[in-house]
């Protein structure tokens, strides 16, 4: 029950980020998305990536290694995006 209640969480907590990501890329715009957060947030996700792994924990392995990838490519695109 453990385990599912972590699944159920990594899920929605990793697809929560997935509808700013298409509005980039479909707007080619992320003037009004902050650099500052996304920075800081994938920090804090790649340290719950090595927590995870130090505790053997497969929900937040998951859930981190998807949400870095989701949160650098929104990185990417608005350091591509955002007009100087």
């Amino acid at each position: 029950m453990i385990e599912i209640v972590g699944y159920i969480a990594a899920f929605l907590t990793t697809i929560a980020a997935i509808p700013q990501l298409v509005k980039i890329i479909r707007s080619k715009h992320a003037n009004d998305i902050s650099l500052h957060m996304f920075l800081i947030s994938f920090i804090g996700f790649s340290l719950w990536l090595i927590y995870g792994f130090l505790t053997s924990s497969k929900p937040l392995i998951i859930a981190n290694i998807i949400t870095l990838i989701i949160f650098g490519l929104i990185i990417y695109y608005k350091l591509k995006y955002t007009k100087k």
